[in-house]
C-alpha cells in the first residue's frame, strides 16, 4: 500500500456513513480508537493555557471526549457529529450524572451537526482516528481553521500507509482487490495542513504491532474497526467458500508466536493557527499637487 495524494484519494462516502450508522449501534467506540485516543492524549501537555472552548470532531467514534473532559475540566467541549445517531450517542456520553463536581462546576457539553453552522472563537480542535475517511482532507483542515481563534490548535491522528500491509500482500499475492483505501502519507498531510493556513506543522507517526489467536477473530475485529470503503472493492457479499479461503491465505501472517499479526500505522499531527498581523495597504496614494507642495518644502529646507 503506498501513500497517497489529495488528488488520488478515492472513497465511497455511502460506505463510510453505513460503516458510521454501524459502529454507532456499538457499545462503545472500536477498540483501536480508544487506544490511540489516550497515546493521543498524552500530547494534551503542549497545552500551558487550557483552551476556553474545544471541539471533539466525529466524537463518540474518536473515543476521546472523556479524556479532554478530564485534562480540561473547565473548558466548554462541543462534539461535532456526522449524524443524528452519533450525535445521540454523543448525548447520551456526556451526559454527566447530578451527583458529578463536573455537573454543577464546569460548562454544560454541547453536541452538533457536521451541516450546522460551525462554532467559532476555539482554541482546540482535536479529531481523533477521522481524517484517513474523509474524501478531502485540505477541505476539512481550512473548516477546522476557520473555527479556531488565533493561537489556535488542531490536533488529529489517523491511519497511515503501513496499515494493514500484510494483509495487502495477501490480497495482492491473490489477485484481489486491495482490502482498504489507500491511505495519507504523513509528510503530504503536513503539507495539507500548511496549504490550510496552519502554522509550524508537526508529524510523527507509530507502528502498532496487533495479534490474534485465530482468522476468525481476525477479521472480526477489523470488522469491529469499520469495513473496506474504497470504491474498487468487491462489489457484492462474499460467500463462505471465500471466507474459508480468506481464513486459509491468512496463515501466512503467523509470526514466531504462532499468531497472526498485522501492523497499523497511526499518523499524528498537530499545527496552530497564526496571530493575525495588521495587513498594510496594497498601495499609498498621494494628488500630485500634494507630491509637489512636498518636494517644494523639501527644496526650503535643503537651502
Amino acid at each position: 500500500m503506498t501513500g497517497s495524494s489529495e488528488a488520488a484519494r478515492s472513497i465511497d462516502e455511502a460506505a463510510v456513513s453505513a460503516v458510521q450508522r454501524r459502529l454507532a449501534r456499538h457499545a462503545s467506540p472500536p477498540w483501536l480508537h480508544a487506544e490511540v485516543a489516550g497515546r493521543m492524549a498524552e500530547r494534551l501537555l503542549l497545552f500551558k493555557t487550557p483552551p476556553r472552548r474545544m471541539v471533539d470532531w466525529c466524537s463518540f467514534l474518536g473515543a476521546g471526549a472523556q479524556r479532554l473532559t478530564t485534562t480540561f475540566p473547565n473548558s466548554a467541549l462541543i462534539a461535532i457529529e456526522p449524524s443524528d445517531i452519533l450525535a445521540e450517542r454523543s448525548r447520551a456520553l456526556l451526559r454527566s450524572p447530578w451527583w458529578t463536581p463536573r455537573r454543577w462546576k464546569a460548562p454544560a457539553a454541547e453536541v452538533a451537526l457536521e451541516s450546522a453552522p460551525p462554532p467559532e472563537n476555539v482554541q482546540l480542535v482535536w479529531a481523533n482516528m477521522v481524517l484517513h475517511g474523509v474524501t478531502a482532507p485540505p477541505s476539512l483542515m481550512q473548516h477546522w481553521h476557520r473555527m479556531l481563534s488565533p493561537g489556535g490548535f488542531a490536533m488529529f491522528s489517523c491511519l497511515g500507509p503501513d496499515t494493514v500491509r500484510e494483509l495487502t500482500a495477501v490480497y495482492a499475492r491473490l489477485q484481489w482487490p486491495e482490502p482498504t483505501i489507500a491511505f495519507v502519507d504523513m509528510h503530504d498531510l503536513g503539507d495539507m495542513l500548511v496549504h490550510a493556513g496552519f502554522a509550524d506543522p508537526v508529524m510523527d507517526q507509530e507502528r502498532l504491532s496487533v495479534h490474534w489467536d485465530s482468522a476468525a477473530a481476525l477479521c472480526r475485529d477489523l470488522r469491529l474497526l469499520g469495513s473496506n470503503v474504497s470504491p474498487h472493492r468487491y462489489p457484492g457479499l462474499r460467500t463462505p467458500r471465500w471466507q474459508t479461503a480468506l481464513h486459509g491465505a491468512l496463515e501466512s501472517l503467523r509470526d514466531n508466536s504462532g499468531r497472526y499479526a498485522l501492523t497499523f500505522e497511526i499518523v499524528y499531527g498537530h499545527a496552530f493557527k497564526a496571530e493575525r498581523r495588521a495587513s498594510a495597504p496594497a498601495e499609498t496614494q498621494v494628488p500630485l499637487g500634494e507630491m509637489r507642495r512636498l518636494l517644494q518644502s523639501a527644496r526650503k529646507t535643503v537651502v
